[in-house]
């Protein structure tokens, strides 16, 4: 069994006192603080994974006129965020908990119908396995890479990074679920020249359905350490998986997805 530091409640204290400092207080990171200087590196646009470079469905979302404004945004990142987010954010936390990380990468592939994501997901795997190596050295990592030379599926990767890192599978979900909403508001300022105020507002605004997503992930990673990887979230948004295939055959686009 593997400790999910992190996914413990926190022990009652007397009322008025403050929490000391140390694991306990960083309870939903793991590690730390240090652990959280990670995570906020690790959750940082300009790491270089290659994120940048993908709209997450926004671009073809754009085009089809489902996103022209912040409420529009607003409206496409939350079902991002419930769906493929959640998706994401649970396979994460399942590989930042101990999960082996090959029956996760099936798992991972049973749950995105779109050969373009699929093709997609792994290349930014690939590309955050590098960037990864550099940065926190792991043999899980090594390892990984030795199986999946063409690249394993980012969530994936993520949680192992993660775990490199020091964190606890909840901040992996963190991770995972964050990137799927920053990474189309981030787009959407390029796409409409959206006010960048605006797509950060949209962002705040979603905290609350971020710390929903992060806590059902982190749950769901914790029953699948003794139920398997078919226990994790497979929610999906077709409307992505269709509209994934039509941008991937498009001649002239801004993002790679």
């Amino acid at each position: 069994m593997v400790t999910t530091t992190g996914l413990a409640a926190a022990p009652a204290l007397p009322e008025g006192s403050a929490p000391a400092p140390g694991p306990a207080a960083e309870a939903p990171v793991g590690g730390g603080h240090h652990a959280l200087a990670a995570l906020l590196v690790l959750a940082d646009g300009r790491f270089p994974a290659g994120g940048h470079a993908h709209s997450g469905g926004a671009e073809a979302a754009v085009k089809a006129g489902r996103i022209t404004d912040g409420a529009s945004l607003a409206a496409f990142c939350r079902g991002r965020l419930h769906t493929t987010g959640l998706t994401a954010a649970a396979l994460a936390a399942a590989a930042a908990a101990g999960l082996d990380p090959l029956d996760l990468d099936a798992a991972a592939d049973a749950r995105t119908p779109s050969s373009a994501l699929r093709t997609a997901s792994r290349r930014l795997g690939r590309q955050l396995t590098r960037a990864a190596r550099a940065t926190w050295p792991s043999a899980a990592l090594d390892a990984l890479a030795a199986a999946r030379p063409r690249g394993a599926h980012q969530p994936v990767v993520l949680g192992l990074v993660a775990r490199a890192a020091g964190l606890s599978p909840l901040a992996a979900a963190y991770a995972a679920a964050y990137e799927s909403v920053s990474g189309p508001a981030t787009a959407v300022v390029r796409l409409l020249s959206l006010d960048p105020f605006e797509a950060s507002a949209v962002l705040a605004r979603l905290a609350p359905d971020l710390d929903e997503v992060a806590r059902t992930a982190a749950e769901a990673a914790r029953r699948a350490l003794d139920e398997g990887p078919h226990v994790l979230p497979a929610a999906s948004a077709p409307l992505l998986d269709i509209t994934a295939e039509q941008h991937a055959a498009w001649p002239v686009r801004l993002f790679a997805t």
